[in-house]
């Protein structure tokens, strides 16, 4: 078994991080995101047991509308931070999620993607504060969550 390009440790953004053990190639794969697949409905049971706003998990949805609940038999990329200026991206082959690199990653860098959480409630106050972003991106939005889409017309029932 070779040895991972990473190693996850105490992050200065949140919580833990993943860190480029070695410089990263651009396009470089670099870790697979794994977990438990799950439903739509366990993943909001999951959410409101731990207390939390759905999303605000280890969840990675699928394009299936199944997620990868990284909290339960996942692995380091559950601890890839956020960033609103990200050096890698995550892409889905067949149902599997794989982190790659969008540009060269020095040694010691913290490796991250733009999480672009969809919440479909109101983006309130309150949730803007739970999904708090903390990148330190000059171009950062303040949150994870992807902006809303403006319909071009007022829906005739709220």
């Amino acid at each position: 078994m070779h040895t991972p390009l990473y190693i996850v440790k105490e992050s200065p953004v949140h919580g833990r991080g993943v860190f480029a053990r070695e410089p990263i190639a651009a396009g470089e794969r670099i870790i697979e995101y794994t977990g438990e697949i799950i439903t739509s409905d366990e993943s909001s049971r999951r959410a409101e047991a731990s207390g939390g706003p759905i999303n605000h998990t280890f969840f990675f949805s699928l394009a299936d509308g199944n997620l990868i609940d990284g909290g339960s038999n996942g692995n380091d990329a559950r601890f890839i931070n956020h960033s609103c200026d990200p050096n890698c991206e995550a892409y889905e082959e067949d149902g599997r999620v794989f982190i790659h690199a969008l540009r060269d990653i020095k040694k010691g860098e913290e490796l991250n993607y733009n999480y672009a959480l969809i919440y479909e409630a109101r983006h309130t106050p309150a949730i803007k504060k739970a999904f708090a972003c903390y990148c330190g991106a000059p171009n950062c939005t303040g949150v994870m969550l992807a902006p809303k889409k403006r319909s071009r017309k007022k829906a005739s029932a709220e």
